[in-house]
């Protein structure tokens, strides 16, 4: 759905970028898209999505700082010799 709703946003602002219709078909194109942004349907979406996006951002954080963590934990505590990169090589 949200794939959908990014092309379709996507291909109105190329169109009116692109196009040269001039300023009456801009107002046209606007006043379409504000109607559809405005529409009831569209309104419960959004508001929806926010919910979403307020109670489950919280989470994600501290799942990504967790796994920040363990990542930095695991790069920092490496133990047994390094293994010879190409930077350690002599010349030949």
């Amino acid at each position: 759905m949200r794939g959908r709703i990014l092309f379709v946003v996507g291909l109105g602002a190329g169109y009116v970028l692109g196009a040269k219709a001039g300023r009456q078909r801009y107002e046209q194109i606007a006043s379409a898209a504000d109607k559809v942004w405005n529409s009831p349907a569209v309104t419960k979406q959004r508001h929806e999505v926010q919910h979403f996006v307020e109670t489950k951002a919280p989470k994600l954080v501290e799942s990504a700082t967790d796994a920040a963590s363990d990542a930095i934990d695991k790069v920092t505590k490496r133990k047994g010799p390094r293994s010879a990169g190409p930077a350690s090589r002599g010349s030949a």
